[in-house]
């Protein structure tokens, strides 16, 4: 005898869940049920927690090839990682992936991921993705001064959100540590101690924080009362390699400084090395203040005084305020800045008068 056929009423487990059967369980239509789980802002908080909780209670999971054809939508936010970088490969990317993973889970988003050798390749890759609608919109690390990838999406009228800021705002929402303010409290501390000629080290100018981590630096001196000297300055030391020979440069003056303050932690432990070369001890004779919290400051004798970044929290928040531009909300309300962390450690003590070594 052939088996009766199965049907909806009374047995709703043995089928899938439709938004047809949320929307008549709240008595709301499919559309504002649809909105509210694509969290749309023109439907009330309320609201939308009301419909979540329903659809979490039936079990309902829309059908993401179904969702992608009624909304244009894949679900999905895009990162293209650079692997020229020199750092591209260093531990805190695990942190800054698993944040990204996070905040795009918390709202039933997926995350892309793609590669690029090369500034080149960089772009030819995001009109792949364009073409290919890959992705809703694009989380853009390490934000430039002049950057490519904001004029190729501002033109393609497609959401993204930066890891860093833009002089020209528009269109543009990010989210940003204030290096700029790690800065100029770097030179307070080092005043505090007695330093007065103060070294710089700047990142590579091609990122949008040089400008900013100067800017703080010299806000600093002026604060603290100090003269800037642009002899004891440099820039586009982004290695350990280039932050030995930049030390190399400054502490070759005749006037040498007692401190420097670098703009990433790389660098400061290229001032370690140029320290041990010439004799000098590091928290004596020459102080020394960093920036991005690596783990390797915590691994050398003394160990690095640094502000660090929490990249699992900048990766989460990224993926929250790219979600929510992708729902339409104005740029304007998109930019988060948040201080960095003061890692107080053994680089940094009293000023040492002592004779220039050459």
């Amino acid at each position: 005898m052939a088996a009766a056929p199965a049907t909806l009423s009374n047995n709703r487990g043995a089928m899938r869940v439709t938004i047809t059967d949320v929307a008549e369980a709240l008595g709301l239509t499919k559309s504002t049920v649809s909105r509210a789980m694509n969290g749309y802002p023109d439907i009330s908080d309320a609201t939308q927690m009301r419909v979540k909780n329903m659809a979490a209670k039936m079990n309902y999971q829309p059908l993401s090839h179904a969702q992608a054809i009624k909304t244009g939508r894949t679900r999905s936010l895009g990162l293209v990682l650079q692997l020229s970088d020199h750092d591209a490969q260093r531990p805190f990317l695990a942190e800054f992936l698993a944040g990204l993973s996070a905040g795009a889970s918390a709202e039933s988003f997926t995350l892309t991921v793609a590669s690029a050798d090369n500034h080149e390749h960089l772009i030819k890759t995001f009109r792949a993705l364009l073409r290919d609608g890959k992705a809703d919109g694009f989380i853009l690390p390490r934000a430039m001064s002049d950057d490519p990838r904001v004029h190729l999406l501002r033109e393609a009228n497609v959401p993204f959100v930066l890891f860093g800021r833009q002089v020209v705002a528009a269109g543009c929402c990010w989210y940003d540590v204030r290096g700029e303010d790690a800065m100029r409290d770097a030179v307070l501390h080092l005043a505090s101690l007695g330093h007065r000629r103060i070294g710089f080290i700047n990142g590579g100018m091609i990122y949008a924080y040089a400008a900013l981590r100067r800017s703080g630096f010299e806000q600093g001196m002026r604060d603290a009362g100090l003269i800037v000297d642009k002899a004891l300055m440099r820039e586009n030391a982004v290695t350990i390699s280039e932050g030995a020979s930049a030390a190399d440069t400054i502490l070759d003056q005749l006037d040498a400084p007692t401190a420097i303050i670098c703009a990433v932690d790389f660098a400061a432990l290229g001032v370690y090395r140029t320290a041990q070369a010439r004799g000098l001890t590091i928290g004596k004779d020459l102080s020394v203040v960093a920036y991005d919290g690596i783990p390797e400051g915590a691994h050398v004798q003394p160990q690095l005084t640094t502000f660090s970044v929490d990249n699992r929290v900048a990766g989460s928040r990224l993926a929250t305020l790219l979600i929510r531009r992708i729902r339409n909300e104005p740029t304007e309300n998109l930019r988060e800045t948040v201080p960095a962390t003061f890692l107080d450690r053994g680089s940094t003590g009293p000023v040492n008068f002592r004779p220039t070594i050459n």
